[in-house]
């Protein structure tokens, strides 16, 4: 499914940001109007979340021949859609399905809401936001600041699992991840972790390589009934919610995300980023890191590589 939000001042949310995120749009006082796109369901959903008692408006689109409007006017698509993941796979292994539908939904971004901020869950996010930013190239709307793969569950699991592990709040707990948002891509700076804490290896290894497979944990732990799911849609819903509060004027508005970089031998690479109106106001970088981390980060750059590679061969052989 597609979600598209407006804001007081006009935002979009796109395609299946699951009902959970959904919802959470639907209470936010940021969204004015939030429209739903998907080939199956969206009426039903709509008229079920229009009944919350909150001011942001709801439309469910269906089909195709229903994307334009509800893309029109559109400040912020959000577009989770594809395949979840089962037991035994990879994020990889999702590319074929989730390639194609990515594609042709940011084709039509590109074309009806070319303005609009992109925000990419569907995964692998690794080869997807190079899909869309050659797709948003070959229609002369590509803007790399308002491009993003979204990684925030990474941070998420990063913060939870610190926290539980050195009894602290949560809440209050800040661990950047960088590289990109597969197994060993993901680079937990647990050095930088705030507020700072102090692990003896076997600890430090064993708790970075939890949170790299912390998707597979769910999707283990599911049995083949789908991934994550309730905690990405409270990570695609902290993510989207900082960047409207951004776009309204906030100041020093602070997120990671996997987009257009420089900050390592990577075309695109996730760090931390200071977000403003126009989407990227700065790229903050990777910043002090330890040994560990500089041996990640050389380790998941063969790979990040070869995934980026994959979505711009594939946007170059669409017919």
């Amino acid at each position: 499914m597609l979600s598209a939000l407006t804001r007081p001042a006009g935002t979009a949310l796109s395609r299946s940001f699951s009902t959970s995120a959904q919802n959470n749009a639907k209470n936010s006082p940021l969204v004015s109007r939030l429209t739903l796109y998907d080939i199956a369901h969206t009426p039903g959903v709509a008229a079920d979340l229009s009944h919350i008692e909150t001011r942001a408006t709801v439309k469910g689109y269906l089909g195709p021949e229903q994307l334009l409007d509800c893309l029109k006017g559109c400040d912020v698509v959000v577009i989770p859609a594809g395949v979840p993941r089962k037991p035994g796979m990879t994020r990889d292994d999702l590319f074929n399905t989730n390639a194609s539908i990515v594609a042709t939904l940011t084709a039509a971004c590109a074309q009806h809401c070319p303005e609009a901020m992109i925000c990419v869950i569907s995964n692998p996010v690794n080869s997807t936001i190079p899909i869309a930013m050659e797709v948003f190239k070959k229609h002369g709307a590509y803007d790399p600041n308002k491009i993003f793969g979204e990684t925030t569950l990474d941070i998420v699991r990063a913060n939870t699992f610190i926290a539980e592990l050195k009894g602290l709040d949560p809440a209050r707990v800040n661990v950047p991840v960088i590289g990109g948002h597969a197994g060993k891509t993901i680079i937990p700076l647990i050095s930088q972790c705030t507020p700072k804490v102090d692990l003896p290896q076997d600890q430090l290894t064993a708790i970075t390589g939890r949170i790299q497979e912390a998707g597979t944990e769910v999707v283990k732990a599911k049995a083949g009934a789908g991934s994550a799911t309730l905690s990405m849609a409270y990570a695609g819903a902290r993510f989207v919610f900082s960047l409207v509060d951004a776009m309204n004027g906030k100041e020093g508005v602070v997120e990671c995300s996997f987009v257009k970089s420089q900050e390592a031998d990577c075309a695109y690479f996730s760090t931390p980023l200071l977000l403003g109106k126009k989407g990227i106001e700065k790229n903050l970088g990777i910043g002090k890191i330890s040994p560990f981390e500089e041996k990640m980060i050389a380790e998941a750059i063969p790979e990040l590589k070869a995934s980026i590679k994959k979505g711009e061969e594939f946007v170059k052989n669409m017919k």
